[in-house]
């Protein structure tokens, strides 16, 4: 009797080195693609340009054309971090020059992309509160992930601030 449970271990699969490393070598499989996947889902908003060829083929001049332009303006976004899905809240954005003037912008759109569903991105223009601060009442569709942006237009050029947030469940 003592003879057969004796036996009945050492034929456990467990105590292989190739059931064990089989395993481990599936384990390991699964926990680097499941990394992939949420470092896919936190760093790629997923929005691709309709026209993005053209886009791309002057890409370099268009990048060294604006840097020589660029302003050096405080652009700061105010956007509350408690917005939940179907709520209207206000969004503000600040633009201050070098010297901490208010810019006046021609033009101030907030632009809201969801990364997983084109079809709900949204814009909308923005107030002059006050000298530089401007103001939108905005209500997201969704909750989850959004990607903003903030568009402003000044002395005939366009400038962007973005900023990824978290829309919560209502």
């Amino acid at each position: 009797m003592a003879h057969s449970v004796t036996q009945e271990r050492s034929l456990s699969a467990w105590r292989s080195p190739w059931v064990v490393g089989w395993i481990a070598m599936v384990v390991i499989v699964l926990g680097v693609n499941l990394t992939m996947v949420y470092f896919a889902i936190i760093s790629n908003p997923g929005l691709v340009s309709e026209n993005y060829y053209e886009r791309g083929e002057h890409y370099e001049h268009t990048l060294v054309s604006r840097l020589l332009h660029e302003p050096s303006w405080l652009m700061k976004e105010d956007i509350p971090k408690d917005i939940k899905a179907g709520e209207k809240r206000s969004v503000r954005f600040f633009v201050v020059d070098s010297a901490g003037q208010p810019v006046e912008a021609e033009r101030v759109i907030f632009h809201a992309y969801r990364p997983s569903n084109a079809k709900k991105d949204f814009s909308a223009p923005m107030r002059e509160e006050s000298k530089g601060r401007y103001v939108a009442e905005v209500q997201f569709p969704l909750y989850g992930v959004w990607d903003t942006l903030f568009s402003v237009t000044a002395h005939g050029t366009e400038y962007n601030k973005g900023e990824r947030i978290q829309v919560l469940r209502p």
